[in-house]
């Protein structure tokens, strides 16, 4: 992290990867612009042209930067290629954004311990996709979103932080995921601030913060008693 004498204090430096429309961005964004979070967005890189969020980062200001996964023959090529853009940035923090990418155990590897994502679901429940839809079918009181370390296995790496939502009587899949994007926009940034502050680290494959061992699921906050 580099050290910005005027502010003195350290600044992460952060790459977002993103896939889409990308609110989640724009919540690192605002978090950056209104100084609650001590980092610098170096780049917001997509696999995929022309989505929204990489209009929400050139209204910011930040560079943005295409890499069209179609154009590569295999995850491998695509994520060499990847690495290389992201490197040049020289990022503290690699942060998913809504990437919809199966990541290569070398992507992983390279950027293990500095690289998070959020995933919609409480995990280790519903990795992978349609997650509000099978937490509804399968008659669950709760619901939630998972900050977690990036490891090799899909949506398996150890928590950071939790967010719990109730299921109400009603709800369909977009509705519980709207509930479920507000706590979104509350946990990432707070985890990227955590790490930031260099409160949080990835030891030996299980979560710390300020050196104490979190609970497997992590930090929980819980709003389904509200």
């Amino acid at each position: 992290m580099n050290s910005n004498p005027e502010k003195n204090h350290t600044i992460c430096n952060v790459v977002v990867l993103i896939s889409g429309g990308g609110t989640n961005l724009q919540a690192i964004i605002d978090g950056q612009k209104n100084g609650d979070l001590p980092i610098q967005i170096n780049a917001v890189i997509s696999n995929r042209p022309n989505v929204k969020g990489l209009n929400r980062a050139a209204q910011a200001g930040i560079k943005t930067e295409t890499l069209d996964h179609k154009n590569f023959s295999d995850r491998k090529t695509f994520d060499e290629a990847l690495i290389a853009i992201i490197d040049q940035h020289s990022p503290d923090l690699i942060v998913l954004a809504g990437f919809m990418r199966i990541l290569t155990p070398e992507f992983v590897a390279h950027y293990l311990g500095k690289m998070i994502n959020i995933h919609p679901s409480l995990l280790p429940k519903y990795p992978g996709l349609h997650t509000h839809q099978r937490a509804i079918d399968a008659g669950d009181k709760e619901h939630g979103v998972t900050v977690h370390f990036v490891t090799e296995e899909l949506d398996g790496g150890p928590p950071i932080l939790q967010a719990k939502v109730p299921i109400v009587d009603g709800d369909d899949p977009d509705s519980l995921a709207q509930r479920v994007l507000v706590q979104e926009h509350v946990i990432y940034p707070l985890a990227i601030k955590w790490f930031a502050q260099e409160k949080l680290h990835l030891k030996n494959g299980k979560t710390y913060l300020d050196n104490e061992l979190l609970a497997s699921n992590g930090h929980l906050i819980d709003t389904t008693v509200r």
